[in-house]
C-alpha cells in the first residue's frame, strides 16, 4: 500500500475511555478526490475516530499518516491548519452574531490598523455562500435561521477552510430533500476539485447516492472497507449490525380499541389552523409533512409546551384542560422530543437521572429521601428490557452513543406509565439495527393497548409503522389516509405539497 496514493491512512487504532474501549485497532485510509463513507451502529466507534483525526481526541495508540506524513496527539488548530476541518453533527454556532462572523470566527480578516475589516468579511462571506448556492446575507443573523439553514453555513464554513479532507458527520439530519440534493452537489463539486469528504451517515440510500466507498466497524472493530458500487445492501447491514436485519419495519396488526385521545379544532395564532383528529387505543397515528407543515408544533401545543388560541382536547370522551407539560403527564401522555440534545438529555447527568427526571417524584419518600433500591431496580429493568449499552447507570448520558441516549430517553417515559406516547422523529439519527429494535418497541407499546402518535420524515417508517397516517401542510390537515396498505410514497407527496388531483 504506497503512501503516495491517500492523503489519509490510520491503522491500529486504540483509544479508551475510562472503562470504556472505543476503538481496538482500527484502520481507514482515504483517496484524494474520495467521498468515503464510515458506517455502523451507534456505539460503533465513527464518532471517536473522526474526532481523534479532527484534534478532538488523541489516540491511545496507533499511526495517522496525511497528506504522506505521520502526525500525532495535534489539537483541532493545528487540524485546520493541515487542512482537515469537520462539520459536527451537534451544531454550535453563535447565535445572536451574523453570519459572516460565524464563518470567520477567530481567523477575522484584519485592516492596517489591527481592526477587524467587516467589509472585506462581508465580501469574502458573499463568496463563501455563493460556492455553496446559499442565498442569505451574511449580516443575518444566525439565530433567525432555520436549523437547516445553519447546517449550510457550517458547510460553508468547512468550505472556507479550504481544506484537503472535510469530516461530515450526520450532515443531513435537519436538511430537506431539496437542500439535501445541494449538499451532495456541493460534495460533488469538492471532489472534482481533488478534495476528500469523510461522510457519516445512518442513511443507506444517500451512502449509495453519493460515496464512492464504504468503511464499516462495529462495537470499536473494523470489519471491512468496500466500493460502495460493489456491495449490495443485505451485506452493507450484515456487515453493520453483524445479523440480517428483516424486520426493518416489523409492524404487526394490534387490536385497536375505543377513542382514547381526540383534538377539536385545535389553533395556534401562526403555526397551524383548524387540526382534529382522533387515536385510539391500540393504533399508531403516523403524522408526515415536510419541514415546516406545523407536524411538531401541534404535538407540542397538545402537550401543553405551547399555548393554543383556541380547540379542545378530550380523553376518554372527557375534555381536558392542558396548560403546561406537568398536566400532560398528569393525564399519562409523553413526549420524546424530535432533538434529543436540544430537548431531551441532560448531557452532564447520569443515565440514572435521566431515565427518571420526568417522574422523580414517584421515587422519593415522606422526608423527600430517595427510595434508592426501588429506583436502581426499576432502572435496571429498563436498561436490560430496552437493550441500553452503558457501562453503568452513573455514566453521564453524553458519553454514551445517539441510539442508546434515545434509547434512554424512551425509557424514562415509558417509567412514567403513560397511555398516550407522541413520538417526535424516533429514530432520526440512529443505525439500522437500533432503528428496527425502537420499531419493535413501538409495536409492542401498541399491542399492550397504548396510543401512538409517531411523527416522522422518512416516509417508508411512516407508511410501514402506521395504522393511519395523517399529513399536514402549511399548518392544515390535507389528508387522513385510513388504507395505508395500498399508498405509495408519491400519494403521500401530493398530500403534503398540496398537489392531490
Amino acid at each position: 500500500m504506497s503512501e503516495e496514493k491517500y492523503i489519509l491512512q490510520m491503522s491500529n487504532i486504540v483509544k479508551t475511555f475510562p472503562g470504556v474501549k472505543a476503538l481496538r485497532g482500527v484502520e481507514l485510509n482515504v483517496k484524494p478526490g474520495e467521498i468515503h463513507a464510515l458506517m455502523g451502529e451507534n456505539g460503533a466507534g465513527k464518532s471517536t475516530l473522526v474526532n481523534c483525526l479532527a484534534g478532538i481526541h488523541n489516540p491511545t495508540s496507533g499511526e495517522i499518516i496525511y497528506d504522506g506524513e505521520k502526525v500525532g496527539n495535534y489539537n483541532t488548530a493545528q487540524a485546520l491548519e493541515m487542512g482537515i476541518s469537520m462539520i459536527h453533527q451537534e451544531l454550535s454556532p453563535v447565535f445572536h452574531r451574523p453570519i459572516m462572523e460565524n464563518i470567520w470566527l477567530g481567523r477575522e480578516p484584519l485592516n492596517r490598523f489591527g481592526f477587524v475589516d467587516h467589509k472585506k468579511m462581508y465580501e469574502m462571506s458573499k463568496e463563501v455562500l455563493k460556492e455553496i448556492d446559499l442565498d442569505e446575507d451574511p449580516k443575518t443573523l444566525m439565530v433567525s435561521l432555520t436549523v437547516a439553514k445553519m447546517q449550510m453555513i457550517e458547510i460553508a464554513k468547512a468550505v472556507s477552510y479550504d481544506s484537503k479532507l472535510i469530516i461530515m458527520d450526520e450532515p443531513t439530519s435537519a436538511l430537506t430533500d431539496k437542500e439535501v440534493k445541494q449538499l451532495f452537489r456541493i460534495m460533488r463539486k469538492l471532489k472534482d476539485q481533488g478534495k476528500s469528504i469523510i461522510y457519516i451517515s445512518h442513511k443507506i440510500e444517500e451512502v449509495y447516492e453519493v460515496t464512492d466507498k464504504v468503511t464499516i466497524y462495529r462495537d470499536g472493530q473494523f470489519i471491512g472497507t468496500e466500493a460502495t458500487s460493489n456491495l449490495v445492501v443485505s451485506k452493507l447491514i450484515n456487515m453493520m449490525v453483524g445479523r440480517d436485519v428483516n424486520e426493518m419495519l416489523p409492524k404487526v396488526k394490534c387490536p385497536i380499541g375505543d377513542i382514547k385521545l381526540e383534538i377539536k379544532n385545535l389553533t395556534h395564532s401562526h403555526l397551524f389552523k383548524d387540526i382534529s383528529f382522533t387515536v385510539k387505543r391500540g393504533e399508531i397515528l403516523g403524522i408526515a409533512g415536510l419541514v415546516g407543515s406545523g407536524r411538531t408544533e401541534v404535538i407540542e401545543t397538545v402537550f401543553g409546551i405551547r399555548s393554543s388560541v383556541s380547540g379542545e382536547i378530550f380523553i376518554d370522551g372527557k375534555k381536558v384542560e392542558i396548560n403546561k407539560p406537568r398536566d400532560a403527564i398528569a393525564h399519562h401522555m409523553a413526549l420524546l422530543t424530535e432533538d434529543r440534545r436540544l430537548s431531551g438529555i441532560f448531557p452532564m447527568l447520569s443515565v440514572r437521572l435521566n431515565m427518571v427526571i420526568a417522574n422523580i417524584s414517584t421515587y422519593l419518600n415522606k422526608l423527600g429521601l430517595v427510595k434508592e433500591k426501588m429506583l436502581k431496580n426499576e432502572c435496571d429493568e429498563y436498561v436490560k428490557k430496552i437493550q441500553v449499552k452503558t457501562p453503568g447507570l452513573m455514566q453521564k448520558i453524553e458519553k454514551l452513543s445517539g441510539g442508546n441516549q434515545q434509547k434512554v430517553l424512551v425509557a424514562r417515559w415509558l417509567m412514567t406509565k403513560p397511555d398516550i406516547l407522541f413520538l417526535d422523529e424516533p429514530t432520526r439519527g440512529i443505525d439500522v439495527g437500533t432503528k428496527a429494535e425502537i420499531h419493535k418497541i413501538i409495536t409492542k407499546l401498541a399491542g399492550e393497548g397504548k396510543s401512538i402518535v409517531m411523527i416522522s420524515s422518512e416516509l417508508p417508517e411512516v407508511m410501514g409503522m402506521s395504522d393511519r397516517i395523517l399529513i399536514m401542510h402549511e399548518g392544515r390537515v390535507t389528508g387522513i389516509v385510513e388504507n395505508t396498505k395500498d399508498l405509495t410514497q408519491e400519494d403521500l407527496m401530493a398530500y403534503a405539497t398540496n398537489t392531490v388531483a
